[in-house]
């Protein structure tokens, strides 16, 4: 019996929507990842981007246990010296909420061209309202 290998012909795409609203961060970013990976599907292959559409919304309601809002610090650099800056992810929340998802998920999906393929198809929304209706998305419990 030969191992099945999926490719682009034989993938299946669905959306899903999760309710970020009173998740954990990370617990909410690990189903994401999985779903965007294709690790729940019994037709996974690792070489191939067979994952899902996800749209999160209430992004900005997301929760992080402990005392994370203050000691959670994400850096960027620009790039000159002494251009590194430091934001705490309460700050973070209040500026951009779609980037606390988007940074959790992309930390756990590979960092190669296949992994930006698979972080394409996430969506992430601040408020309880996303434009993908017409795609008719499942709902995703976390």
């Amino acid at each position: 019996m030969k191992t099945f290998m999926e490719n682009e012909s034989t993938i299946q795409r669905k959306w899903y929507v999760v309710d970020a609203e009173g998740k954990t961060l990370g617990r909410l970013a690990t189903v994401v990842a999985s779903v965007l990976k294709g690790k729940h599907k019994p037709t996974y292959t690792p070489h191939v981007d067979s994952g899902d559409y996800v749209i999160v919304i209430n992004a900005e309601k997301i929760k992080l246990t402990g005392n994370k809002w203050n000691d959670k610090i994400y850096y960027k650099h620009s790039g000159y010296e002494s251009g590194l800056t430091e934001t705490p992810a309460k700050e973070l929340v209040v500026k951009k909420p779609t980037d606390l998802v988007e940074k959790a998920v992309k930390g756990m999906i590979p960092h190669t061209s296949l992994g930006r393929d698979m972080f394409r198809k996430l969506f992430v929304y601040a408020g309880p309202e996303h434009k993908h209706q017409a795609q008719q998305p499942e709902s995703l419990e976390v």
